[in-house]
């Protein structure tokens, strides 16, 4: 299948460096071609390509929108801002004394460089600026980006617009059908613990849930935010040996990466993960 715009925007552009700097920068992109981890976010037929840190961080971005009841525009512009400022990475360096997914800056007020090297509080402090907003929920994404950056290029956030409503369709649940999203990781280098992910699913979807085990079961209590919570999990799953993903009669498994019709367990909205 050709790949869209949006797909080839995401894929890193291999760069032959001068100096020691580029020469690691070109190893870690050739790096990341070349394996074959890759998430596949599709809808709308755009197809967006990341890599499975970029895929997490988009996912906590997206999740952090869920927890906050906001529509899923908020998550756009945070997704479309920050593949402009970061392309996903959560960056410990920046022009001046700019860090983190979206290049926020200490001496701007956005908080000390810990707390905007969180992924979740970087993603809530960008939505607190943005709700701030006249009319964000209604105005054109890069004016409104524009607004909470104040970047010195603002024109550049309309350029990652369209990848930022993909990701955002199907992050934030809108899609729900599983066919929109492939996930294909790497195992991880240890052992994964239901209990971590629990935690970071409270931390950044505001789901509490029920750990036996390996299993994690969530009940977010309406179909959309359980595919929010399934498509979370999925992103999440090299970081934190996440095996499968089950909701609403489909399953995500990390050994093929895709996702298949299982019978229907549970409740209607249950999210079961099974970890390791």
């Amino acid at each position: 299948m050709t790949r869209s715009r949006a797909s080839r925007l995401m894929v890193p552009v291999l760069v032959v460096g001068l100096t020691a700097t580029g020469a690691v920068l070109g190893t870690r992109w050739a790096a990341a071609e070349l394996s074959p981890s890759r998430c596949v976010f599709t809808a709308a037929g755009e197809e967006v390509r990341l890599t499975p840190e970029q895929a997490a961080n988009a996912g906590t971005i997206a999740a952090v929108s869920v927890q906050r009841g906001l529509p899923p525009r908020a998550a756009t512009i945070a997704l479309a801002t920050a593949i402009q400022e970061s392309k996903l990475r959560n960056l410990r360096y920046g022009d001046a004394d700019s860090q983190g997914l979206f290049q926020q800056r200490p001496s701007q007020g956005w908080g000390s460089v810990e707390q905007i090297t969180d992924p979740v509080y970087a993603s809530n402090a960008f939505y607190d600026a943005l709700v701030q907003v006249e009319g964000w929920d209604q105005g054109v994404v890069t004016e409104v980006a524009q607004e909470v950056q104040r970047s010195a290029f603002p024109e550049a956030y309309a350029d990652h617009e369209q990848e930022g409503r993909v990701l955002a369709s199907i992050l934030t649940g809108q899609e729900g059908t599983g066919t929109d999203l492939t996930c294909r990781v790497a195992d991880g280098t240890q052992a994964g613990s239901a209990q971590a992910l629990a935690d970071k699913a409270l931390a950044q979807l505001g789901m509490p849930a029920q750990v036996d085990g390996q299993t994690v079961v969530l009940d977010p209590g309406d179909a959309r935010r359980a595919w929010a919570a399934a498509t979370w999990a999925v992103t999440h799953a090299q970081a934190e040996d996440v095996g499968s993903v089950r909701v609403q009669g489909r399953a995500w498994d990390r050994r093929s990466g895709e996702w298949s019709d299982v019978d229907a367990e549970g409740a209607p909205t249950t999210v079961v993960v099974e970890v390791g």
